[in-house]
């Protein structure tokens, strides 16, 4: 690709403004159980140190954020718009599942209903893994560390949610 413009930083933004928005949105469901539910849970041995998630999704959402951008920017090229098109409209909608299963987990205490929707998000997101490394290769190596977290993630929801019901 040709070098950055300055219209294209903005853009940039805005995927980092829509990245932490759904960021956002999930934690308003999380704030109240992530203090009093979460920890009367019982978990597996493997769960991770709170301490982990904060660094790790913050990470995440600046990665999903580039990526979007990048996939952004594949729209001025006609050969690849109808491709980039779709890609993006996944990526928002990965977005919405991303919020959704933080509003399902923690706002309504709900791991089997979160447990769906994550396998759900999951889906998407290697959906997008294959056709990011058409489309894109370093989308495609920026995306995967999302797609190894969800995955361990959808392991630790089916583990929180067979231990506790």
């Amino acid at each position: 690709m040709t070098s950055i413009k300055p219209r294209e930083w903005f853009v940039l933004v805005g995927f980092l403004a829509a990245t932490f928005a759904a960021s956002a949105l999930g934690g308003l469901a999380t704030a109240s159980s992530v203090s009093s539910w979460y920890p009367t849970l019982t978990k597996p041995s493997w769960n991770p140190p709170a301490a982990v998630f904060a660094p790790v999704w913050t990470t995440l959402y600046v990665l999903m954020a580039i990526v979007g951008w990048r996939i952004w920017r594949q729209l001025k090229i006609p050969a690849l718009r109808p491709a980039a098109r779709a890609v993006l409209t996944a990526f928002f909608l990965q977005l919405v599942l991303n919020a959704v299963w933080s509003v399902l987990f923690f706002g309504l205490r709900r791991p089997d209903l979160a447990f769906i929707e994550i396998v759900a998000l999951w889906c998407a997101l290697f959906w997008l893994q294959i056709r990011l490394s058409r489309l894109d290769r370093v989308a495609a190596w920026l995306w995967l560390p999302y797609l190894v977290w969800v995955s361990f993630a959808t392991a630790l929801n089916f583990a929180i949610w067979r231990l506790n019901s």
